[in-house]
């Protein structure tokens, strides 16, 4: 009976041509599965704003028609409790289903759809690292005490293209426990680059992350990426190629092996993965070329004519329940002739969410770096200084407030080349917008 109304109901808002109140949307169209609605929604939902069907939940598997979304925008725009960005969020959502809540009598001002194309978000960091064993002095520094803000914007251009950027701040408390300290306080305009969604098929032309920042490649490169990942289980796939400047394999030697790595290097990676459930798995093969013209590092550090590097990558995850889940990854660089290996093995307990004031986890590993396996290192307290290190990290993170983390990590290992203790204790305090 419901079908045979809507289905009536339809055919005469689209026959009548008279009547203008809804001329200008179907309001029984469903929302497309890719659109950015949903996400808004979602995000909504889990700060309590939009409170979802009648029964007070949020079915987020279920389509939804531009009239249901419009109902449940009005109920949003009605509370007068909401700021920041779930108020921006708001106000976009406003925007876009304008026609439908007119229909409902929600009144959205022609202006609003223009509003808030650009959405500003971030982070102000304060980042504590303390080398606490006199074996493991790095050259550069001993400790680290610094001040970051991150700034990332994301302006709309339509439906489908955003056009994004990420700039940074340093302040380092200390100038002299960083080589970097001629840039300190200097604003760097990291990455910035254009985004396409079409369906679960996404475009990326400029410069931005390479994919696998959390395990060997945090930077960024100039190119191209086409990806494909599934809203829910199945499989994804990635093809990028470009140009990257200092690659961090190419840039580290010492005593007659040190050299300058400024030369660029051409990069290409691919990959696949797969969503199934509770399991999560990803194998990629990321290639970079230079040709730094130093046959003493092209001895030391590679097997081939010129200075390549071809890393294998295999990482996963596995979510056994609500709190605890093992992560893992292994990754080699075949043209390396030492320290070509790295792997990591981490269970995790729970773990802070930013939203939610109070959540806590802790998390246990056993990672073993070698120095060449790395495109760039993410890791904190076991890292890749000098030719790698190995060993032990525990640490934990609480949301003592909403969206503010305080990170805790402790490393205790050797280096892989002098076999010296390595003992690192790091801590970070993280506040987001």
């Amino acid at each position: 009976m419901k079908k045979a109304l809507v289905s009536a109901l339809t055919a005469a808002f689209v026959a009548g041509a008279a009547s203008t109140t809804f001329a200008a949307a179907n309001p029984f169209s469903d929302v497309p599965s890719d659109h950015w609605a949903y996400d808004a929604v979602k995000q909504l939902a889990a700060d309590g704003v939009i409170e979802g069907y009648g029964d007070t939940t949020f079915k987020g598997d279920k389509n939804i028609t531009r009239y249901e979304m419009a109902q449940m925008v009005a109920k949003a725009m009605a509370r007068t409790n909401v700021g920041g960005s779930d108020k921006a969020l708001i106000d976009k959502l406003a925007a876009e289903f304008s026609d439908e809540l007119n229909n409902l009598g929600v009144r959205v001002a022609n202006l609003e759809r223009n509003a808030d194309k650009v959405a500003w978000h971030g982070t102000a960091e304060y980042t504590f690292q303390h080398y606490m064993n006199k074996d493991q002095k790095d050259d550069r520094f001993d400790s680290r005490n610094n001040l970051l803000l991150r700034l990332l914007p994301d302006a709309e251009v339509n439906q489908n293209w955003h056009v994004k950027a990420r700039l940074d701040a340093n302040t380092f408390l200390d100038e002299d426990s960083s080589t970097n300290a001629e840039d300190n306080g200097k604003v760097d305009l990291k990455r910035v680059w254009a985004e396409g969604h079409y369906g679960t098929y996404r475009l990326m032309f400029g410069k931005f992350e390479a994919p696998d920042p959390d395990t060997i490649t945090d930077l960024a490169f100039s190119g191209a990426e086409v990806s494909r990942t599934p809203e829910a289980n199945g499989f994804g796939w990635v093809l990028g190629a470009g140009r990257v400047s200092s690659p961090t394999t190419f840039g580290y030697g010492t005593g007659d092996t040190a050299y300058n790595a400024d030369d660029t290097a051409n990069y290409q990676y691919a990959g696949v993965s797969l969503k199934k459930d509770k399991l999560y798995g990803a194998v990629r093969f990321h290639h970079l070329n230079a040709d730094l013209g130093t046959t003493q590092v092209k001895k030391t550090y590679a097997k081939s004519a010129t200075d390549d590097a071809n890393i294998w990558l295999a990482k996963g995850t596995y979510t056994f329940d609500h709190n605890w889940a093992f992560k893992g990854f292994y990754a080699q660089n075949t043209e390396a002739d030492f320290y070509d290996k790295a792997g990591s093995a981490e269970l995790d307990y729970k773990g802070g969410q930013p939203e939610n004031a109070g959540t806590w986890g802790l998390w246990a590993a056993y990672r073993h770096f070698g120095r060449n396996a790395f495109i760039a290192s993410p890791w904190d307290v076991i890292n890749t200084y000098n030719y790698g290190e190995k060993g032990v990290e525990i640490g934990g993170n609480y949301v003592p407030f909403k969206n503010t983390i305080i990170t805790l990590r402790y490393g205790n290992g050797k280096d892989l080349q002098t076999d010296n203790k390595v003992e690192n204790l790091f801590g970070r305090v993280n506040f987001l917008f």
